[in-house]
């Protein structure tokens, strides 16, 4: 900097230190959490080819992998992760020269004859691994592999790069049929800007990425809700719950569900042990409308499915909605058609007014400016 900087250079100079520093430093995240995934692969493939005691696991291997990872507590490792761990080593084993030196050498030296490996893999691509890794996260690499078609997975792995695309906008291409309409027109280049004009592009990586923030040990509560008002309410409601007496039991915050390959996000997870069943409560800073409703029944869905077990009732769901001067419960029952536990059900519940007269006083506080008191 110079003698003449203004007060308007000074800040745009700080501006930008900032945003550049700090998209190396979501960058650079990114970049490890993808080379650990690799790495978790590669880890499981080798033991499944020369783990000396493999044969006591069986097909179990992967479950009991998962529940060791748990224990240790290492995140985002759960049995279908571990998988697509698996299958990201697979499709990308040319990363192998891109691994941390400490890694590099026990990796390269384990690997038999890892060079012709490597070739085989990517002869049909001339993408390096640093190139890859530098512009697509994990989660670009997930919907990438979704695509077992090596050529039209290289066509994409080169879209994405140039376009720069969010993983949302490398979803939509594929869902679009864009390789194969690419395949079936006379002008590519022209299909080219066609899909790149309107694209929705990345605005660096997002730090707040689920993967991410498991990966530096953070807590979803601290990385995802909507707002700071969404935060506050939710604390106040998490508390009001157990306070209630009706046999609520804390289970999560933030609950993560992997559905379809997608992450959704559950605001708060109760058991209740009267009714013996799931409660899953969404909280939402607007007025009650059907998508709200559709989103935690598919919530709901998804909790009987993989998580009832035996002596269980389904799950229910607790959606409260306001447009700040009013609340709105309402009740997913998703298809429990057993009349005397519908009855206990709406007996054991807290109320509509009881939820109502809460939100209210809670988003008048917030209004006065003490809802942290």
């Amino acid at each position: 900097m110079t003698n003449a900087t203004t007060f308007t250079t000074v800040v745009a100079s700080i501006a930008r230190a900032h945003h550049e520093l700090a998209t190396q430093a979501s960058k650079a995240v990114n970049i490890s959490l993808t080379l650990r995934n690799w790495l978790i692969g590669y880890y499981l493939a080798e033991y499944e080819l020369h783990g000396t005691d493999r044969a006591s696991y069986g097909e179990n291997l992967f479950a009991n992998v998962a529940e060791a990872l748990a224990q240790t507590g290492v995140a985002s490792c759960g049995k279908r992760q571990l998988y697509a761990y698996l299958g990201f080593y697979q499709a990308y084993p040319q990363i192998v020269r891109s691994l941390p030196a400490q890694f590099h050498t026990s990796v390269m030296d384990a690997l038999a004859n890892p060079q012709k490996k490597v070739r085989s893999a990517t002869a049909l691509s001339q993408i390096e691994p640093q190139q890859l890794l530098s512009a697509l996260s994990y989660t670009h690499f997930e919907q990438l592999l979704t695509i077992t078609d090596t050529t039209k997975r290289n066509f994409y792995e080169i879209e994405c790069m140039q376009g720069n695309w969010s993983v949302r906008e490398l979803k939509r291409q594929i869902n679009s049929l864009y390789y194969e309409r690419s395949g079936l027109s006379h002008d590519q280049n022209k299909l080219s800007k066609l899909a790149h004009a309107n694209a929705d592009v990345q605005q660096g990586f997002n730090i707040r990425d689920p993967y991410i923030f498991e990966f530096l040990g953070l807590k979803a509560a601290e990385v995802m809700s909507e707002s700071h008002l969404e935060q506050q309410l939710t604390d106040k409601l998490q508390a009001f719950m157990l306070e209630l007496g009706h046999g609520f039991c804390f289970e999560a915050r933030q609950k993560r569900i992997l559905i379809g390959g997608e992450h959704f996000f559950v605001d708060l997870v109760f058991y209740h042990r009267i009714l013996k069943c799931h409660v899953l409560v969404e909280l939402k800073l607007q007025a009650f409308n059907h998508e709200n409703l559709g989103q935690l029944n598919t919530y709901v869905n998804w909790y009987r499915q993989h998580m009832m077990t035996p002596g269980d009732n389904p799950p229910v769901g607790l959606l409260l909605c306001t447009d700040k001067n009013h609340a709105l419960a309402e009740y997913a029952l998703a298809g429990m058609d057993n009349q005397l536990f519908i009855s206990k059900y709406q007996l054991e519940l807290p109320k509509k007014e009881e939820m109502q007269r809460f939100m209210d006083e809670q988003l008048k506080q917030v209004e006065r400016g003490d809802a942290d008191e």
